[in-house]
């Protein structure tokens, strides 16, 4: 018996016995049956941004809490809401932390989804309410400083209020908004701020995550005329709970060639 049998053998013997009588079909059934079947946890999916080494994927996960992967790298922004909203999501390598709010820091889910490997990069006023373990893990940020931390240039940006009446909200300088640079590319974090000086003058920007809701950051209008200025090739509203976002895209426009994704933060 070679392993060139007629088309009618083929057709009439069963499945078993024909991957018995053929070598390579034996061999090739052996291999696949070895072969895991990939879960369908611990996967990442989302909109993909190409670097000059390697994608970018963009994962809602809810309100401020989104994942990027880029590489070998799973970098969690804010998690929170416990550890079964993770459970079926890779470690992360990295945890960008902004703010010390309950929608930005929560301490049981950080425990829960950070290891003894885990690197978290976080502000000052963050990283003082850490547990001991992952503040010995945690690279301190101020606003102006870059650091390159597991291959990945972090820059820490300002974020705070401007409007008199929320003022209490955000003061300037204790949190950080994150300038990430993955592969040439440029993506910017806003966290928790109104349309500030520093956000216009940015350059060159990529992608931009940028948050609006009131009374705790910015309306659209603003979130949309600073969009306008400082002119991110793609712009994607989180931390939006209860903005328009259709208002959003429409006051962005289309002029200026930045192109608005809205995605479904609010699962």
């Amino acid at each position: 018996m070679t392993d060139l049998m007629p088309i009618k053998e083929i057709l009439a013997t069963p499945t078993r016995s024909l991957i018995l009588r053929i070598p390579w079909l034996c061999a090739a059934a052996a291999f696949a049956a070895a072969q895991p079947i990939p879960a369908a946890e611990n996967q990442v999916t989302g909109d993909r941004l190409a670097t000059s080494d390697g994608d970018v994927i963009i994962h809602p996960v809810n309100h401020a809490s989104l994942i990027l992967t880029w590489k070998d790298k799973i970098i969690y922004v804010d998690p929170v809401g416990g550890g079964n909203r993770f459970g079926t999501l890779p470690k992360p390598a990295l945890i960008l932390l902004t703010d010390i709010h309950g929608d930005h820091l929560n301490l049981d889910t950080l425990a829960a989804v950070a290891n003894d490997k885990t690197v978290l990069v976080a502000p000052a006023a963050v990283a003082e309410q850490l547990a001991p373990a992952l503040r010995k893990q945690t690279t301190v940020l101020t606003n102006g400083e870059t650091r390159m931390v597991l291959g990945v240039s972090i820059e820490a940006l300002p974020m705070y209020n401007t409007t008199p009446n929320r003022l209490q909200f955000h003061p300037k300088g204790r949190g950080n908004g994150y300038l990430l640079t993955l592969g040439g590319k440029r993506l910017y974090l806003s966290g928790d701020t109104e349309d500030i000086p520093e956000m216009k003058g940015l350059k060159n920007i990529d992608v931009a995550i940028v948050c609006m809701n009131l009374p705790y950051t910015m309306d659209v209008e603003q979130a949309a005329q600073a969009v306008r200025v400082f002119r991110p090739k793609v712009v994607y509203p989180y931390h939006s709970r209860g903005s328009d976002l259709e208002k959003f895209k429409k006051l962005v426009g289309d002029d200026l060639g930045i192109e608005v994704r809205l995605r479904n933060w609010y699962q």
